[in-house]
């Protein structure tokens, strides 16, 4: 599992109940390929559902030994990964 290329995907400005399901569906296609680097720069709101898909994303990826990192993240996401506590959850993922 070394020759994957890494799977890039853009996280939607409003990461909501409304966006979760295509979310989830991406990365999950994205995880099925090998490395993923999500962009976080334009999320200007975010859910704690969207966190938890992130944390599980993560998890997913550490199962099937692919690198899994966050690109970027907004000042929106990163204020709700610090104000929901999960800043430990989300430390080996972010790049800033």
């Amino acid at each position: 599992m070394g020759n994957e290329s890494t799977q890039s995907i853009a996280l939607p400005a409003i990461m909501d109940l409304d966006s979760l399901d295509g979310v989830r569906d991406g990365m999950l296609d994205a995880l099925e390929a090998g490395p993923v680097c999500v962009r976080g720069d334009a999320v200007e709101r975010v859910s704690t559902n969207a966190l938890l898909i992130l944390i599980s994303a993560a998890e997913t990826a550490r199962r099937n030994h692919y690198e899994f990192q966050i690109e970027q993240p907004s000042a929106a996401l990163f204020s709700a990964i610090e104000r929901l506590g999960l800043k430990t959850q989300f430390s080996g993922m972010i790049k800033a």
